[in-house]
């Protein structure tokens, strides 16, 4: 019985609050709702705080309270994880109040907001560019900053998904045995991003590429491709001796060797570190 009462009890306060909130959306007075967005905001009931601040802000756009009903729009938003229209708003505040109370952290988190919004690896990563774009330029900006070395970590963190997404792509075509596509993806890949942590198994893909992309080549341009095929194998052994695809490679270079006519027998360092 006193459970049923508490729940009726809960149900009444709720429909009261719904109530009053409903009448405060079509009240006339601007200052109530000033006042009852930031005591929403503050309780952390960021879309009611939104929805009023978004009645009343033509009201006090132009006043000295404009400049902070903005930033709290922008943090509702932020809060309610609606990271696109939240970056909007940010931005926003930034261009209107470039000496403003929160111009610094406003730069910051407008970048925050696309960091938020940057996908896995295999998806489009146009938020992830957005988002080094923006903490760098937050670090050009605010060198001393305390969150300058945040950003700087966020940017590490960012590149490292740019680079596997660069390694995904270029593996897809190997993948779909799209040698030729391969090697040029592997080879852009490698060249943009010298320092992967792919770059071992990036140089392995493209010399097997190639490799495959000569055996199956027309006999008129077979022994251009396996020239190509010895070259990247001697770029790799110099990179790699004791790599962990030291089989694959050997294969690769004993078949490259009898076609191109190479005595394998007479081999140089290279070649040994494999043995």
């Amino acid at each position: 019985m006193k459970i049923r009462f508490l729940i009726i009890l809960s149900g009444l306060v709720f429909l009261s609050s719904c109530g009053e909130y409903n009448k405060l959306l079509k009240s006339t007075d601007s200052d109530l709702k000033k006042s009852k967005a930031k005591e929403y905001f503050d309780a952390g009931k960021y879309v009611k705080a939104a929805e009023l601040i978004g009645q009343i802000l033509p009201r006090f756009r132009a006043t000295d309270e404009g400049e902070e009903l903005i930033w709290m729009n922008a943090r509702s938003y932020y809060g309610m994880k609606d990271y696109l229209s939240a970056g909007a708003y940010f931005q926003s505040y930034v261009e209107q109040y470039g000496y403003g109370k929160y111009v610094e952290e406003g730069n910051f988190m407008s970048a925050m907001c696309n960091y938020m919004m940057s996908p896995r690896a295999e998806l489009d990563q146009e938020y992830t560019l957005a988002a080094i774009e923006g903490f760098n330029h937050f670090i050009n900006r605010y060198p001393s900053s305390q969150r300058a070395d945040e950003c700087k970590r966020l940017i590490r963190e960012l590149e490292e998904k740019l680079v596997e997404k660069s390694y995904l792509s270029a593996k897809l075509y190997y993948d779909m045995t799209e040698y030729r596509s391969a090697i040029v993806a592997l080879t852009n890949s490698l060249k943009e991003y010298a320092d992967s942590k792919y770059r071992e198994e990036m140089m392995f893909l493209k010399l097997n590429s190639l490799f495959l992309y000569a055996e199956n080549s027309v006999a008129s341009r077979q022994v251009e491709r396996y020239q190509e095929t010895l070259d990247d194998y001697y770029s790799f052994m110099e990179e790699f001796p004791d790599s962990r695809f030291r089989r694959d490679v050997r294969r690769i270079y004993q078949t490259t060797s009898r076609y191109l006519n190479i005595d394998t027998d007479i081999t140089d360092n290279s070649e040994a570190n494999i043995e």
